[in-house]
């Protein structure tokens, strides 16, 4: 069986896809277009977005500038959860789109049905977080 579906009408899941990666610490000069960002594939209990509409918050401005920083708001410890982030980072807290393909054990008659994401992740492959992870900062978000 695929890792993930992809319903018959639509085409299959491209390889790669276009939007902005957070590269470091630093602001928005920090902020690059790729054209390359690799497509995820969607695990046992995952969707897959086609990203609609995305807006930006507080959220990405305080990751871009390190202010989520536990200690001294360096480059190696600017998060909340005390674990430095890895770049590139593709941000965006707030979206809103189509599901286009989902994981084995997700319905695939969700495929095609408009969402809105909640971007406070609890609970990450099955396990249950001790501080909770945001779209665009701790994972990545909706800017591809």
């Amino acid at each position: 069986m695929s890792a993930f579906k992809i319903l018959e009408t639509k085409m299959a899941l491209p390889e790669t896809m276009s939007g902005v990666a957070l590269i470091g610490i630093g602001g928005p000069k920090m902020l690059a277009w790729r054209d390359n960002l690799p497509v995820p594939t969607p695990s046992e209990n995952d969707v897959i977005v086609r990203v609609k509409a995305a807006g930006v918050n507080n959220t990405e401005i305080n990751t871009s500038n390190g202010w989520y920083s536990k200690g001294d708001s360096s480059p190696d410890d600017a998060a909340w959860t005390g674990s430095p982030p890895t770049f590139p980072r593709i941000q965006g807290a707030d979206v809103c789109g189509e599901i286009v393909a989902v994981g084995t054990a997700v319905d695939p008659a969700r495929i095609g049905e408009r969402i809105l994401i909640e971007p406070c992740l609890r609970e990450v492959n099955g396990k249950t977080l001790e501080t909770p992870w945001y779209f665009g900062s701790k994972c990545d978000g909706s800017f591809a």
